[in-house]
């Protein structure tokens, strides 16, 4: 076979295409490349919230859309005629089929784990697969008009940078802004109004102009439909994920907030993520469990007391039944989260307005910078992080962050911290308790029964060992002293299955076990 130029293999001659529709392509290169790592970025996203594991969703994600791309490329190489016009279609195409990802795959959870992976695979391989088509065929259409050097140069710098305004985008704006569920309507459309473009600017170039707009009609017709009604669908898919009615609901810069309710019972709960943070019903066994033994440890009086996490202000109603208390401050993330427990009736209801408290001081910041920069020391510590179901959430229960809380508080005090389900995540429960002995010299673990949860752990951890259990407040509802010392006893079926590693950020042991724990559990 004879070397020729590209341009003469192809059907349709773009040669003497004006620089203004040169343009136009250049502009599109851009544009496709932001959506397709927006859509990327939705379905791990979704599948981080529905099933967990962060970094093995996106890992996912990342490898089958790459890899659906390179067979797109492939693929391009077979496609000849009249390629704007292609591309064209294949906007449309990944217009609808990017703008449904979200709504379709919160549609699909409810019904089997096995379909929900069915339908996010199909969805990573089609969005990639066409995308992967378009690049090569408008690389096709420019080096018609330049040399392909040129050509090559210009698409793979413009898809780059689309790229990168689409991954910058995506966590700052879209997702904080419109959801999931609209972030991928409003990403669908965008495809679609770049083949109204095209449409437009490159007209004589269309076999049938009018039929072509036609089909961009009918596709952003759709899409905007899709994006107007986008809060009525999102109610609908969340109705179908969660089991009770929503009551309140926001997407912060960090996490998916939903607070539901069963009318017949008034049994609010809280969902981070998608994950069941507490239930009205039982919530008090477990912040009963979580505040008091630390407080009520001896020696020592509680007057400074730190919380990391419980922006929910649960924990601080607790803490304020000990008289002794002067100042609570409490370090949480996401200003959203502080927002529910100050603001919103039912949650304001159940922590009995502890986040108006005079004594409270609330700090919107990570828990990891603010006990490495405060001054202050405290008398206890309360750690009520979720668990560490990702790689974020690891390093709060790592050595490192250990050693940082030591460095906080006063020379005999004591800090607790939630530790998962010694039944579900045993290994995880018991690596927590691996990792704080090396800083630590007593380590006192016990569990309770928290209905909506199961048997969940905690662990104490002072400075000064010998310690006791002093006087409880009056009016608990679960916690007992006889209780306490029960819970201190763990069944055979709680213990660790393996010799445990301690947590560090730099080898995140806790990740691989709760990942091993869940998958058996």
């Amino acid at each position: 076979m004879t070397d020729m130029p590209i341009h003469e293999a192809e059907t349709n001659d773009y040669s003497d295409l004006p620089q203004r529709q040169a343009l136009i392509l250049l502009g599109s290169i851009l544009v496709v490349a932001l959506c397709g790592i927006v859509y990327e970025l939705i379905i791990g996203t979704v599948s981080s919230y529905l099933i967990g594991d962060s970094v093995h969703q996106f890992s996912l994600t990342i490898g089958f859309f790459m890899f659906a791309m390179g067979i797109g490329s492939y693929v391009s190489r077979f496609i000849h005629g009249n390629l704007i016009q292609v591309f064209i279609r294949i906007e449309l195409v990944l217009a609808m089929i990017g703008g449904v990802c979200s709504i379709s795959l919160f549609m699909l959870f409810p019904f089997a784990p096995w379909l929900y992976q069915v339908g996010m695979f199909a969805f990573i391989f089609t969005i990639g697969f066409l995308v992967g088509l378009e690049i090569p065929i408008l690389t096709r259409i420019l080096s018609q008009r330049s040399d392909m050097r040129q050509s090559l140069a210009d698409v793979l710098s413009l898809d780059y940078v689309g790229g990168l305004i689409g991954s910058v985008a995506f966590p700052l704006l879209l997702l904080p802004s419109l959801g999931l569920i609209t972030a991928s309507f409003a990403v669908g459309l965008t495809n679609a109004l770049v083949a109204l473009l095209n449409v437009f600017w490159l007209r004589e170039h269309l076999d049938n102009p009018g039929r072509m707009l036609g089909y961009v009609g009918l596709t952003i017709g759709a899409l905007f439909a899709f994006t107007l009604g986008a809060s009525r669908i999102t109610a609908y898919a969340q109705d179908h994920l969660y089991f009770d009615q929503i009551v309140w609901q926001t997407q912060s810069p960090y996490q998916s907030l939903v607070v539901t309710n069963t009318w017949k019972t008034d049994d609010v709960r809280l969902f981070i993520d998608g994950h069941l943070q507490f239930a009205e019903v039982d919530e008090y066994r477990y912040h009963e469990a979580l505040v008091h033994p630390v407080l009520s440890w001896t020696p020592g009086t509680p007057e400074n007391v730190l919380i990391l996490g419980g922006g929910d202000g649960l924990a601080v109603r607790e803490v304020l039944r000990h008289p002794s208390v002067q100042r609570i401050d409490l370090v949480d993330l996401d200003p959203e989260m502080t927002r529910l427990g100050q603001e919103f009736g039912p949650v304001r209801r159940l922590n009995g307005d502890s986040m108006a408290s005079d004594k409270l001081h609330v700090h919107n910041m990570d828990a990891f910078v603010y006990v490495r920069e405060t001054d202050r020391r405290y008398d206890r510590v309360i750690i009520d992080f979720p668990d560490p179901h990702n790689e974020a959430l690891s390093k709060l229960y790592s050595i490192e962050f250990y050693a940082l809380v030591h460095g906080a508080m006063t020379d005999d005090g004591t800090l607790v911290t939630q530790s998962s389900s010694p039944f579900a995540t045993r290994n995880t429960y018991w690596t927590v308790a691996r990792t704080l002995e090396e800083i630590f010299p007593e380590i006192v673990s016990y569990q309770t029964s928290v209905p909506s949860f199961g048997i969940w752990g905690f662990h104490m951890a002072s400075k000064v060992p010998g310690g006791q259990l002093g006087p409880l407040p009056n009016g608990l509802r679960a916690l007992t002293p006889e209780t306490f010392e029960a819970s201190r006893t763990f069944s055979a079926d709680l213990l660790p299955t393996k010799e445990l590693e301690v947590n560090s950020i730099f080898n995140p042991t806790i990740y691989r076990r709760y990942s091993e724990d869940r998958g058996r559990s």
